[in-house]
């Protein structure tokens, strides 16, 4: 009579290693992936940058792949769109920089002229229909007098201008590195092409089923509309406004219109450089071409921030006007200029997790 070894091992005995390995993994996986993130951290600003213009370029980036002449070299494209990023950003900075270099030495010159007899106080100061006799008396006192006794800036030192020229300089540098590993980071990915955009589509499907790849999905268009909503309405009011400057002959129309268009990029500064542009006409007497640069700059600035940015931002990720703004003004709060583009893709999570929440 054959006899056959018992087995002991049950199906809940043997389940319980399996899962206990399983765990094992997941915690290795994350500490491996936490030390690695901890090890890169310097570069983290950078990738994270470099993810955001391939989002928002992925769309240009396959449309080149299927052309003739960059279908065959990979190589050759990754070239091509890096270079035009960085002359994207390095052509407006040098602009801006060569026009700063040409007017240092009139400026310089005038900053020796009011340190040693002051500014003297504008016309328009006595036509103001409040508090003219508070601002004259403290222009006067601050402003007019020679400005190396003047007390609104004794308390900036040899000592204060060499530090803050010192973290001026450092915060620039540090910039400049970013950008360089911003663009390495940049060639790399439009190298790989859209097998690393399928790449991780199926990583997340893995890693979180279906509605996890879902949700990266809507995340990836949610910081593609904020990119377009942002550069592209902040663009249009700085030509708008810049043909403004020109008509109303503001000073380095050009410049300023660059400037505007910068400043248009976040939310609610536009005003700063036009309504400067206006008090400084104001300045010069021309009250009408004053008035009509900040009439039409406030009018610019109202419908693109309350009807086409926040269609461009919420029409791809439905995000209402309220969460849109929110999500910039948050972002950029929490994360710096990056949480511009990162702040709607989170409110863009909450909304899908609540209508996933509802229909369950």
């Amino acid at each position: 009579m054959q006899t056959h070894p018992r087995n002991d091992m049950t199906p809940d005995s043997s389940e319980r290693p399996r899962k206990m390995q399983r765990t094992a993994s997941a915690a290795l996986y994350a500490v491996l992936v936490l030390v690695a993130l901890y090890t890169a951290r310097t570069f983290i600003p950078a990738v994270v940058w470099a993810s955001v213009i391939a989002i928002a370029l992925w769309p240009a980036l396959g449309w080149l792949e299927r052309r003739p002449i960059f279908k065959r070299s990979r190589l050759a494209l990754a070239v091509f769109l890096t270079a035009a990023v960085g002359l994207l950003f390095v052509v407006p900075f040098f602009i801006v920089a060569a026009q700063t270099v040409a007017e240092a030495h009139d400026m310089l010159r005038w900053f020796h002229d009011v340190l040693r007899t002051g500014i003297p106080a504008p016309s328009f100061i006595e036509h103001l229909p409040m508090g003219s006799q508070q601002v004259a008396r403290w222009w006067q006192e601050n402003l007019a007098t020679p400005l190396e006794s003047s007390p609104a800036v004794k308390n900036l030192h040899s000592a204060t201008v060499v530090e803050m020229t010192r973290h001026f300089g450092g915060r620039v540098v540090h910039g400049f590195v970013v950008f360089g590993f911003m663009l390495m980071t940049l060639f790399f990915v439009f190298q790989a092409g859209s097998r690393l955009g399928e790449q991780l589509l199926a990583g997340s499907r893995r890693a979180f089923g279906p509605d996890g790849a879902a949700l990266v999905r809507r995340m990836a268009e949610s910081v593609r509309s904020t990119v377009v909503g942002l550069v592209v309405v902040g663009l249009g009011e700085g030509a708008l406004l810049g043909i403004a400057y020109v008509a109303t002959g503001v000073p380095h129309a050009t410049l300023l219109g660059m400037l505007t268009a910068v400043a248009a990029m976040l939310p609610f500064c536009a005003p700063i450089v036009f309504l400067g542009s206006a008090l400084w006409l104001l300045a010069q007497g021309s009250m009408i071409a004053a008035a009509g640069v900040a009439v039409f700059g406030l009018i610019v600035v109202f419908v693109a921030e309350h009807f086409v940015r926040p269609v461009l931002i919420g029409g791809s990720a439905r995000l209402p006007f309220l969460l849109v703004l929110f999500g910039i003004l948050g972002g950029a709060e929490t994360f710096g200029l990056i949480g511009l583009f990162i702040g709607p893709a989170l409110m863009t999570i909450l909304v899908v997790l609540w209508v996933d929440w509802v229909r369950d």
